[in-house]
């Protein structure tokens, strides 16, 4: 942000650096198909037949209600909403379409829905808006018609600015999908300088053709350079809106695991579920974010607060998060009554099971053995080992182990 020194910069993201995990809500006319949100563009389906569903779509009152309230019991700390895909369906009042939920189909505004919900949760609030739009007549056409290149940037940072002026404070701006345009031809440098006059603690992602704030990996977990704060955004099943169809759904297990992962390497994880028509969840995503939730209750602060950098390697029993001289091991394949970790280069002064009984070990130059613990794991989904380590702690695999350079299975 313009003029603001490292220190603010840092306070501004305070909170978003703590959060760890926040929910996406992929939700619009898409929904009533079914069959992915791109539907509209993987199915060719042309736009007076596809502009039909804006009429037809009747969401029950409230479902964010239920969205908040599930976020909050998951143990997220923040939401983002689609206000527009790339359908071009907006789902709050502007007056820059009648393309929109207010003077169609629903006949209400869903965004002002959703901030109430979530700040009712006590949860941070995040706008996610589709640069690309479909519907709109100069969407495609302004990447070689001046005029009309004029007239959608015009539009695009009026709506932009209807949604950082009628809603309150927003925490977080998830810009999408930058085509067809550059960022100077989107003139994304006046428009975010626009939306930080409007929300000066806001936080930008880099969608818009700028880095800004944070980086998006789409679909993997790959920690930025430098530093730099990103967050993972990742699927329940592998669609973003509601696909009935598409049931390869993550469990809890694995999403535990993702939240591990991204907390070894100082991000966040904003985990998507996919709102049918009406606004309910779909069941199974419901299930497994309730584990989650209690998952959390329980282990919490081996993911929110243990975020300091490891060298570490892979193992096929789990991995760590690092707090100072605290480590956490994430043991999500229990082994039984012992557990070896190897190439732990650093003294360890006691574990426990977290929340738990002390663990009795014996440690060697290359090998740490934890005796004694139960045959059974005491959380199915991951059990975590609290260490209190002296020196710097790092897993390096040593003498007599073959080290591959560029190991695939090589963790952070």
């Amino acid at each position: 942000m313009l003029g603001e020194t490292p220190e603010q910069r840092e306070q501004r993201l305070k909170w978003f650096r703590e959060a760890r995990f926040g929910m996406f809500i992929h939700w619009g006319l898409y929904s009533q198909l079914g069959r992915h949100e791109w539907v509209m563009n993987r199915e060719r389906i042309p736009i007076e037949e596809y502009e039909k569903l804006a009429d037809t779509w009747k969401p029950k009152p409230y479902p964010a209600r239920w969205w908040a309230r599930l976020a909050k019991l998951a143990g997220m700390r923040y939401m983002v909403m689609t206000t527009k895909h790339h359908e071009g369906f907006c789902l709050f009042n502007t007056q820059y379409t009648d393309y929109n939920a207010v003077k169609r189909g629903p006949r209400r505004d869903l965004v002002a829905e959703y901030v109430e919900a979530a700040r009712a949760e006590g949860l941070k609030v995040g706008f996610y808006y589709s640069l690309m739009d479909w519907h709109h007549p100069d969407g495609a056409r302004c990447k070689h018609d001046a005029a009309a290149r004029k007239r959608f940037v015009e539009f695009t940072h009026g709506i932009v600015r209807e949604l950082m002026t009628n809603y309150g404070k927003i925490d977080i701006l998830w810009y999408d999908v930058n085509w067809p345009l550059t960022a100077e031809e989107w003139e994304a440098e006046k428009m975010n300088r626009m939306v930080r006059e409007l929300q000066p603690h806001i936080i930008i992602n880099n969608r818009s053709g700028l880095p800004e704030d944070f980086g998006t990996p789409e679909q993997h977990i790959t920690p930025e350079p430098g530093g730099r704060m990103w967050e993972a955004c990742m699927t329940f099943n592998e669609s973003w809106g509601y696909t009935p169809i598409d049931n390869r759904w993550k469990d809890a297990w694995q999403i535990v695991s993702m939240l591990r992962q991204v907390a070894a390497g100082g991000g966040n994880l904003l985990l998507n579920i996919g709102p049918a028509p009406d606004g309910s969840v779909p069941e199974v995503c419901e299930q497994e974010l309730l584990k989650v939730g209690r998952w959390l209750q329980e282990y919490g602060p081996s993911v929110y607060d243990a975020t300091d950098p490891m060298q570490q390697e892979w193992m096929i029993t789990g991995a760590f998060t690092r707090k100072g001289q605290t480590l956490y091991y994430h043991c999500n394949r229990w082994p039984g009554s012992e557990l070896a970790i190897g190439g732990l280069q650093c003294r360890v002064l006691r574990a426990r099971l977290m929340n738990g009984p002390e663990v009795a070990f014996t440690q060697t130059e290359n090998r740490l053995v934890l005796h004694g613990l139960p045959e059974t794991p005491p959380n199915p989904i991951c059990t975590v080992i609290e260490m209190e380590v002296e020196g710097e702690p790092k897993q390096v695999l040593g003498a007599g182990c073959v080290l591959i350079e560029n190991d695939p299975w090589r963790t952070s």
